[in-house]
């Protein structure tokens, strides 16, 4: 299948109607007002709408220049800049601002921390909730490299959902993603679930993986205690990255979902429009 950027055309089930609602108008507004800055709109997330509607929205802390270089994503593998100490601080009022009922914050990988940003992590946590007691919390970590030390530091600021994800199959993941390993993020993971906090992961199809791949990839992550997943379709955001193997169609992702659940798992968001943080606000009752 042909993947160039300028030609490829989308399948029918990757098509979504423009987003509307009382709720997703007054976020964009308050985002406009203040000049903020969300995942959701950078990224061109297609759920934004129905995010935005049920008050949650992404963040990402840390800067926007990454020291490793995925083949999936289009965050620039550059020198990142210092810390920023003010940042907790900030997002912590945005949040505020926006009324948020849940917020999800992510963040660059920072290996030329000797923590990997794992005090900056635990820092932000705890200014959010210092400011806002009511508002419901999921984190997207990084690796931290394994070291359980760093891992820990999230694990005591005591977000409700931490999530790492696996982002692909084990056979895929020297090729996809860049100084992580498969089973690093599987030991992260299951440090998360020994700490009674929701475990969360996710990966993307169309890589060139085969269903029994995902299959096991869902075992493996159901092993070390993983509660929620999600599985999305994978979009090629540049064409210098990795190019879309396959659509998947929406009744694969359908089985997968039953699979998953029958596995064991509270949630499995499963469809080609998922994202990382889509239905995040549910997933604290995992």
């Amino acid at each position: 299948m042909e993947t160039d950027l300028k030609v490829y055309r989308l399948p029918r089930w990757m098509k979504v109607p423009l987003p509307k609602g009382e709720n997703y108008s007054k976020v964009k507004g308050l985002i406009k007002e203040h000049g903020l800055n969300t995942i959701c709109t950078s990224g061109n997330c297609p759920n934004k709408g129905e995010c935005w509607n049920a008050g949650t929205a992404s963040f990402m802390i840390m800067g926007s220049k990454c020291t490793r270089n995925c083949r999936f994503c289009y965050v620039q593998n550059q020198i990142p800049d210092p810390l920023d100490w003010d940042e907790p601080g900030r997002l912590a009022e945005t949040i505020r601002t926006l009324q948020l009922k849940h917020a999800v914050i992510t963040s660059v990988n920072r290996d030329d921390l000797k923590d990997g940003g794992a005090r900056f992590w635990n820092a932000t946590i705890k200014m959010i909730k210092l400011h806002n007691p009511d508002t419901t919390l999921e984190v997207l970590i990084p690796d931290f490299k394994g070291v359980a030390e760093d891992v820990q530091k999230v694990i005591d600021a005591k977000p409700e959902v931490i999530s790492h994800n696996l982002e692909t199959v084990r056979r895929l993941n020297p090729k996809i993603r860049s100084n992580a390993y498969y089973d690093v993020s599987l030991k992260v993971i299951n440090q998360v679930a020994e700490s009674g906090i929701v475990p969360k992961s996710g990966i993307m199809l169309g890589l060139g993986e085969k269903q029994e791949e995902v299959l096991e990839t869902l075992k493996d992550l159901r092993a070390v205690g993983c509660r929620v997943v999600t599985i999305g379709q994978y979009l090629q955001p540049d064409s210098n990255l990795a190019k879309v193997e396959e659509f998947v169609h929406p009744d694969v992702f359908a089985m997968y979902k039953t699979e998953g659940l029958k596995m064991g798992f509270t949630f499995v968001e499963s469809h080609p429009l998922v994202r990382s943080s889509y239905h995040a606000e549910k997933h604290v009752r995992a």
